[in-house]
């Protein structure tokens, strides 16, 4: 059976039994440091991100590929008592399970946290929910918009003409699911001491949350209340995107003191890092819009190129605005192995982002892109559950498998 042998977390069994996004994501994460993650999917139809994000010209999943990568799939029905049964017993031998149903589901089906630690009470049960398994919000369902809006950052996000905008990914789902996988890996370490395993709860909208910086404590001791700004963050300048000669756009971060006397000398305006106006970081944010249309100015004058070449020789945080190809493209990229080339069986050699971050003696690897539905219901159910051929039948005959 492939399984990556080298990485920090090859001791670990996962079981997964989240769906979309939220908890997926926390099993990914896990995977691509070597754990052996077994997914838990519904007979026949599997985890719905199998039909998310089609494009063509194939008409299938180019999402799960990346979310599933090097993980192993079965199929279990969790509604009925059999299925119940075999998580039980995969349990046995289980480090973390993962699950994103709404609070109370597995309560439910008979596998609360209570029930499963009795049979091992090693197991970490990873909780990722809209709202956390407390509270009065709890049993509501969640998905990761709501998070977002709920935990501030919708609100802060946009250009402030505008209804608040989206993040172009599920940010709130994929916080949410990193928070859950830090979660997970500090209870491991909890249990190197106490030899016991314990929940993490990993809601949404405190995953997004936990992301706002000073945004509540700015309203509660100066009731200053953050508003949408487009590309800036208010009081900090010059840090924007500025327009090119060839109508391009570049990003410039120069809100630092000795930074911004670096950016002034190359716009042949020394001058302006000692004007009063803007020799302080506080000066410049009071006169940010000012400052800005001036360096504006200076980069319409000039190419992208041009001005990329002349920030980086001189030692000035300049980046461009990457969509995909250009990060295919870019040499640095490269150089890192950032973006990874690996064989589907079906698309052939597909591109999807490594993995992060890099370890010097126990480095992540993708070896596999996600596996077809119940492509390892022998291994689980023969190997490890030490199951007979007649009662694999039997249970696939009953709709269980």
């Amino acid at each position: 059976m492939q399984k990556y042998k080298e990485g920090a977390l090859t001791d670990l069994r996962v079981i997964e039994m989240g769906q979309l996004l939220a908890g997926p994501f926390c099993g990914q994460l896990l995977g691509d440091f070597g754990a052996e993650v077994i997914k838990v999917e519904p007979p026949e139809i599997g985890d719905p991100m199998r039909q998310w994000g089609r494009e063509k010209p194939h008409g299938k999943s180019l999402w799960w590929p990346v979310i599933a990568r090097n993980k192993k799939s079965i199929t279990v029905n969790l509604r009925v008592e059999k299925g119940q049964q075999i998580i039980k017993n995969l349990v046995q031998s289980t480090d973390i399970l993962i699950e994103n149903f709404r609070p109370g589901t597995l309560e439910r089906w008979n596998m609360s946290y209570e029930t499963l630690s009795e049979i091992n009470p090693r197991l970490i049960m990873v909780r990722v929910s809209g709202y956390g398994q407390t509270g009065p919000y709890s049993k509501r369902a969640g998905f990761g918009a709501i998070g977002e809006a709920m935990g501030g950052l919708r609100y802060v996000s946009g250009d402030p003409s505008t209804q608040p905008s989206r993040i172009g990914i599920s940010i709130g789902d994929e916080l949410a699911a990193m928070h859950a996988c830090m979660g997970a890996l500090m209870a491991i370490h909890a249990r190197e001491r106490t030899g016991k395993g314990q929940v993490v709860d990993s809601a949404i909208y405190e995953s997004v949350l936990n992301m706002m910086e000073s945004l509540v404590t700015e309203y509660n001791v100066a009731g200053y209340t953050r508003e949408r700004t487009g590309p800036i963050i208010p009081n900090v300048a010059p840090s924007n995107i500025f327009e090119t000669k060839d109508n391009q756009m570049i990003l410039i971060g120069a809100n630092q003191d000795g930074v911004f006397a670096r950016l002034c000398k190359i716009m042949d305006q020394p001058e302006l890092s000692s004007n009063e106006k803007y020799s302080t970081h506080s000066a410049r944010g009071k006169n940010q819009k000012e400052l800005d249309d001036l360096i504006n100015d200076w980069t319409k004058t000039k190419n992208l190129k041009e001005i990329e070449l002349l920030c980086n020789d001189n030692g000035i945080p300049a980046g461009l605005i990457y969509k995909a190809k250009d990060m295919i493209e870019d040499p640095h990229f490269k150089a890192r192995q950032a973006i990874i080339d690996i064989t589907h069986p079906e698309f052939g050699k597909i591109k999807m982002q490594n993995v992060a971050p890099k370890l010097s003696n126990n480095p992540g690897k993708v070896y596999k892109v996600g596996p077809t539905l119940g492509e390892h219901n022998n291994y689980v159910f023969k190997e490890i559950l030490k199951k007979s051929e007649d009662e694999i039948k039997n249970l696939k005959e009953a709709g269980v498998i």
